[in-house]
């Protein structure tokens, strides 16, 4: 089973998640922070992880950054998701080392094939 770790502060985002996820057939583990979740995929290696990019203290930016730079946990992809959808943002998500940026209000058929194309 793949398992996708969910990193969002927002429980309403987390519970959408969840559910879209559970009914597609996926492991879910759910961090609430970017710390929090940095640390997540360090101890389980997720097989993607989908990061939030507006959170408290450490962003999804940044949280990116440190997964992709960590030998540890460099080849997971992360599918970063935002309300944020200026190309300055996307451009940026890629930059730290996600393979896709997807803007909210997520479609779950769009995000299952993003999360297969992703894992390829």
């Amino acid at each position: 089973m793949t398992t996708v770790l969910v990193i969002d502060d927002s429980p309403s985002e987390m519970a959408k998640f969840r559910d879209m996820l559970s009914k597609n057939n996926y492991q879910v583990l759910e961090a609430i922070n970017g710390e929090q979740g940095c640390q997540m995929a360090i101890d389980h290696l997720p097989d993607v992880i989908l990061m939030d990019v507006v959170m408290p203290e450490m962003n999804g930016f940044q949280a990116t950054r440190k997964i992709t730079r960590d030998k540890t946990t460099a080849h997971i992809p992360i599918i970063m998701i935002s309300t944020k959808n200026q190309e300055t943002d996307r451009v940026w998500g890629k930059r730290q080392g996600a393979k896709e940026y997807i803007t909210k209000p997520i479609d779950e058929s769009g995000l299952v094939q993003i999360i297969r194309k992703v894992m390829e």
